[in-house]
């Protein structure tokens, strides 16, 4: 069965985000959803490295290298736009002016914890900005490139195994089967893989799930 794609994943955030929003990129598969802006549609995106209006990846043809995001990629900026110290960033962030932070995850707990910044090995992890942007924005989103990890265990979880995050801090998680808001009655399943039966879906989470009454499908692109 063929599952969403990265861009497909992003496209479907990118839908969900409100018209005049304020919202932050964090590093990885967020950074997708500045190509991904739907016509017609105006939010403001924000890279906490000093980037406010920022729009979507150049041709390489036209890249500034003094023009970047968070995760050291090209990006371009929207009229209006602006860019500044990483400490006005910050008070963004910590301020409470982010409306959305979209990030990626390792593991997200029923209850909304969030593990994202470390993994068992050798590699020193590095947390950067996520715990600011976790704790002072109005909403967190999560995105998933896979629903399990490369040896199968479930992403979304009871409860977190891996160093924290953010305690109780996600609204809704973004995965390559399912979006799934965080509530305070559980996890619910708002849209589902087309063909993918919601058993199939609760295998492969290692929380229970319930399902809205009127569950959308998701249909990967075809193109």
């Amino acid at each position: 069965m063929k599952t969403l794609s990265a861009a497909d994943i992003a496209r479907r955030v990118a839908a969900d985000i409100a018209d005049g929003a304020y919202v932050n990129l964090g590093i990885g598969m967020p950074m997708l959803v500045a190509d991904h802006v739907p016509p017609g549609r105006e939010f403001v995106l924000h890279s906490e490295n000093g980037l406010l209006g920022m729009g979507p990846a150049p041709d390489v043809a036209d890249a500034d290298p003094d023009l970047i995001n968070a995760g050291k990629q090209p990006v371009t900026i929207r009229p209006g736009g602006s860019y500044f110290h990483h400490a006005d960033s910050f008070a963004m962030i910590r301020g409470g002016h982010i409306d959305v932070s979209i990030l990626g995850g390792y593991e997200v707990a029923a209850n909304g914890d969030l593990a994202n910044w470390a993994l068992p090995g050798p590699k020193p992890p590095a947390v950067g900005g996520a715990m600011d942007l976790v704790a002072g924005a109005k909403q967190v989103w999560v995105m998933l490139s896979s629903h399990v990890a490369k040896d199968g265990t479930p992403k979304v979880v009871e409860r977190c195994t891996l160093p924290l995050t953010g305690l109780a801090c996600v609204n809704r998680i973004y995965s390559d089967l399912a979006v799934i808001d965080v509530t305070a009655a559980g996890l619910v399943v708002t849209d589902l893989l087309a063909g993918l039966e919601p058993g199939q879906l609760q295998a492969q989470t290692g929380a229970p799930l319930r399902f809205a009454d009127a569950c959308r499908p998701l249909q990967p692109e075809t193109a």
